[in-house]
């Protein structure tokens, strides 16, 4: 959605004027019109605003490839469970908005953690390049299309940011724009969530090696497909080399480490990995059969989205399901519990605003 309350925080993305909605065109379809520059920015009916640079940057995500959403993971939205319920779980636990707070998703995906936290009753607002926003989070998040590196809203607009899964699509000339600007548009001692990983990872990431190998068994014999994942991994540019890097980086856009978290994911990569894979590929195969049987075109392709869409509706009408998928993802805490303190790879970080830049 756009509200009155994104239109407040919403600046030119080419010179940070003020973007006037002439009366005649206050409703969702009409022009905002920047006061500076005076280009016109359109509110189309599609439930987000486009404020995405005119002049694109030569460096895009493979995100915006339709390919990599093949499987329709984005268009609706499942409870928080796996790896997601750890993900949102830490989110909740360092950043810990209050109502007060205006929080920014640098990154949102789907919108699905703005969805998941609405309880939060804070200002709330997505960020993406790519329009693969689920139906839920259009017709009720505040959500606009816009480049990390170029965002469109006023100095210190918000108290609070986050961004899962983001910081490793970026080249490190990305990445150290794309913190200069969450510093910019966060207000003095404003904090700023982060889960991602650098490339140096401890002795025991050999646990998380070593069931990968196994799924890619698995996948020679038929029993998996790790297709989609390898494409969707294929965009990772891992900038980062290690923590004292990151370190760095991040005292350069004007940030400190006030807390930090490791992850590395054993326990967390046999249940996604290995047990989700296969039930996945057996629900995809089922569907291709039926698909090839009813002459579907490209029905390998149709298989994965139905099952993907199969397996959400399931999670959703069946309480016995989400029960054990709510184990499996107590199970995965172990991760965090055992391996928490130990320097690896994947971390969770709060950074906070020390200084603009």
């Amino acid at each position: 959605m756009v509200s009155a309350t994104l239109l407040s925080l919403v600046r030119c993305p080419e010179c940070r004027r003020e973007l006037i909605a002439r009366a005649a065109e206050a409703e969702e379809g009409g022009l905002l019109t920047c006061a500076g520059c005076g280009r016109e920015y359109h509110r189309g009916a599609s439930g987000f605003l486009d404020l995405r640079p005119e002049v694109q940057f030569s460096e895009q995500t493979k995100y915006l490839d339709e390919s990599l959403h093949a499987d329709a993971r984005h268009e609706r939205v499942s409870p928080p469970l796996l790896g997601s319920k750890i993900r949102n779980d830490m989110l909740r636990g360092f950043l810990d908005p209050r109502p007060a707070d205006r929080v920014v998703d640098l990154g949102c995906g789907s919108g699905r953690t703005l969805l998941w936290n609405r309880n939060w009753n804070a200002t709330a607002v997505g960020v993406d390049i790519a329009p693969f926003f689920s139906s839920d989070a259009r017709r009720e998040v505040d959500l606009l299309l816009a480049d990390l590196r170029k965002l469109p809203f006023a100095d210190g607009a918000f108290t609070k940011a986050y961004s899962l899964d983001v910081l490793e699509h970026l080249s490190p000339e990305a990445l150290r724009a794309m913190l200069v600007e969450a510093n910019r548009i966060l207000a003095p001692g404003g904090t700023f969530f982060v889960y991602t990983h650098v490339r140096k990872n401890a002795p025991i990431a050999r646990g998380l090696r070593a069931v990968n190998a196994f799924a890619r068994v698995l996948e020679r014999r038929g029993l998996i497909d790790m297709r989609q994942e390898r494409l969707r991994k294929s965009d990772h540019v891992n900038p980062l080399r290690d923590i004292p890097e990151l370190e760095s980086v991040v005292e350069g856009a004007g940030f400190r480490i006030a807390r930090i978290r490791y992850y590395t994911p054993i326990v967390g990569g046999f249940v996604e990995n290995i047990l989700m894979r296969v039930a996945e590929h057996a629900l995809a195969r089922r569907a291709a059969r039926r698909l090839t049987d009813a002459g579907v075109a490209n029905a390998d392709a149709a298989a994965i989205r139905e099952a993907r869409t199969t397996a959400k509706t399931h999670i959703a009408r069946s309480p016995a399901t989400r029960a054990a998928l709510g184990g499996l993802s107590f199970a995965m805490k172990l991760d965090l519990l055992l391996f928490g303190r130990i320097r690896s790879g994947p971390f969770f970080a709060l950074l906070e605003k020390v200084r603009s830049v």
